[in-house]
């Protein structure tokens, strides 16, 4: 079934783009990740114009993450506290994404940044999870040198102005997460991606959060960045395609739900590991289309 999409010009197939939705929002459920990393490429692998695929992207992460986020409070799961910190970052994060969006737009570069920074983000955070994954799954042997990881980042540490989240069992200075919500605002704005791929990681790795809060505070955070950015790219980009929105929409609602489910029934380390992978498979696709050559540069269709 065949559906035009107005502001992308063209027609896809209705089906294809709900199950594509389904899909990320299991991925949203089950990691924390908005699932932009897999639809932004998806959509622009299937013709959808890069500035429309990220822009109406971000309207179906917030559709996913609202339905992950009640899926993992009824589970307790969530430290609010924490996620209006990194909340108050994202949105100015995502402020200073936009007007780097409109530079690059009016530029006529945005395509060719956006497949640029998908593939260096893409690789390098599929590889560290791959490893990790691998190291936990006892696939690989650590170094023999390595010290045990403190709970979290000497320099985290070091911030001044610390305050108690209790539901994550830290005392840290908030500029941390603020910090990392700034970077997730701006990666929102230019990738259409929730920044869930990079808050996880960091969350665990840098901050220290516990296992348990990790994935639904990151869906709270990407939740309200996901919506603002949503209106920003409609008031100022008009790059939003309302119809492809609605269609991930309907899909990534339902999705999300399974994903979170599926989260208390498998192992965590392989869910990493299957994620990394996901990742550098993306970032593979991402990286041939930006160098392979067709054998014919230019073609005309008649429409």
């Amino acid at each position: 079934m065949d559906i035009y999409l107005p502001i992308a010009g063209l027609s896809v197939n209705a089906l294809l783009i709900v199950a594509l939705g389904g899909l990320v929002g299991v991925l949203s459920g089950m990691f924390g990740v908005g699932g932009g990393f897999l639809t932004t490429p998806l959509l622009i692998f299937y013709g959808i114009p890069p500035s429309v695929a990220v822009a109406s992207a971000t309207t179906q992460i917030t559709g996913a993450s609202v339905s992950g986020v009640f899926a993992h409070m009824r589970r307790g799961g969530v430290d609010l506290r924490m996620g209006l910190v990194m909340i108050a970052g994202g949105l100015a994060g995502s402020l200073a994404g936009a007007g780097i969006f409109r530079l690059l737009q009016r530029s006529g570069q945005i395509d060719t940044v956006i497949g640029i920074l998908y593939v260096l983000l893409l690789g390098s955070i599929g590889a560290l999870m791959l490893r990790d994954a691998a190291l936990a799954l006892g696939w690989l042997k650590p170094a023999e040198d390595s010290e045990p990881r403190p709970r979290h980042n000497r320099w985290v540490a070091s911030l001044p102005l610390r305050w108690r989240f209790y539901s994550s069992g830290l005392y840290i200075s908030p500029l941390a997460p603020m910090a990392l919500g700034f970077i997730a605002g701006i990666l929102t704005v230019l990738l259409g991606v929730g920044g869930g791929f990079i808050l996880v990681p960091a969350m665990i790795y840098l901050l220290g959060m516990a296992a348990r809060v990790v994935v639904g505070t990151s869906l709270v955070m990407i939740l309200a960045v996901s919506a603002v950015t949503t209106l920003i790219h409609a008031l100022t980009t008009q790059s939003v395609d309302i119809v492809l929105a609605g269609l991930l929409l309907l899909g990534g609602v339902v999705g999300a739900q399974y994903g979170a489910r599926l989260t208390t029934r498998m192992k965590p380390d392989l869910l990493r590991l299957v994620l990394a992978m996901i990742i550098l498979l993306v970032a593979l696709r991402m990286g041939l289309g930006l160098t392979y050559r067709p054998g014919e540069i230019y073609s005309i269709e008649y429409l």
